[in-house]
């Protein structure tokens, strides 16, 4: 998958091209319904299926206070891109002048001189240009004006819940991992490293592993079974998020017990991903650490029953 970080970058000859633009966070079950059937036609026609997205989130500059924690990093949304198989992805710089181009000069600029669209596919929601003043009404009388189809998709719901980035966002918030999978197509996850400061050798020796500072979106404090990828081993685990009160630090932490562990190598860059598959319980503060180790131990009979369950 070529990733193009600005328009000038597309290459001379690259279109004509079928393509989606959007914010993509997440890559969820409505995403990769559109750019499946974006793929799908245009290895039919022998053209190039591209994703148009934006770099930062265009709510991080447009709501600078709204604090946007992103389901899906930039790295991560481009892994996840191009596994839909997508031959292109367009990462536009969200600029100032990117936010004020109106929605004629987006559909002009962009789609047909950029990109040499032929086919452009959007949610029923789909807004663009600046103020979001274009609409999918719009950009259908401009394709049909600057030779581009545009084809649209209704709301899709399953289990009738919305799938949205926006609805995923809330259930994550509920700590509802299991229905977040669900409209995600895959767990919800977290990618990091090991945190510094804990004097790592050559073998690293104990089955709890402390995340460093992640920035964007986690799931509702509490307990949950996970699996987390430790460079290229995965365990099964239980993982909690919050503020472990029990220690009376209150400071925010991603822990995770590794329970089919064993000596692993380990230092301050080793990826470590953490999947969400089910909640267990809300973090509360125990009386004494000889309380929180007994609960701990239930939570880690429950977690090794879900493992055996799922096998």
């Amino acid at each position: 998958m070529q990733i193009l970080h600005k328009l000038e970058d597309v290459p001379a000859g690259f279109g004509p091209t079928l393509l989606s633009v959007g914010n993509f966070d997440g890559v969820h079950c409505a995403h990769t319904r559109v750019l499946a059937s974006i793929v799908s036609r245009a290895q039919e026609q022998r053209l190039k299926a591209v994703a148009v997205t934006f770099e930062p989130h265009p709510g991080r500059i447009l709501r600078p206070d709204s604090v946007l924690k992103l389901l899906t990093p930039t790295p991560e949304k481009l892994r996840l891109l191009e596994a839909t198989g997508v031959d292109a992805v367009l990462l536009l710089p969200f600029t100032r002048d990117l936010s004020l181009m109106t929605p004629r000069d987006f559909a002009h600029d962009i789609l047909k001189k950029g990109l040499q669209a032929r086919e452009v596919h959007e949610g029923y929601n789909f807004r663009f240009g600046n103020k979001a003043a274009g609409d999918v009404n719009l950009l259908a009388a401009l394709g049909g004006e600057m030779g581009f189809e545009v084809k649209l998709y209704p709301e899709l719901r399953l289990r009738g819940e919305p799938v949205s980035s926006t609805q995923i966002r809330k259930l994550l918030a509920q700590g509802k991992v299991s229905r977040a999978r669900h409209l995600l197509a895959r767990p919800f996850s977290i990618l990091s490293t090991a945190g510094r400061g804990r004097g790592y050798g050559s073998k690293y020796t104990v089955p709890t592993i402390n995340l460093s500072r992640y920035e964007e979106l986690v799931p509702r404090d509490g307990v949950y079974i996970t699996r987390t990828r430790v460079a290229e081993e995965c365990f099964d685990s239980v993982t909690n998020v919050g503020n472990r009160p029990t220690f009376g630090t209150e400071l925010f932490a991603i822990e995770t017990h590794l329970l089919n562990f064993h000596p692993i190598e380990l230092n301050p860059e080793t990826e470590v991903e953490i999947h969400f598959l089910q909640r267990l319980r809300d973090e509360i503060k125990f009386p004494s650490v000889e309380a929180l180790r007994e609960q701990i131990g239930k939570d880690v009979r429950k977690a090794r029953r879900y493992f055996r369950l799922l096998k």
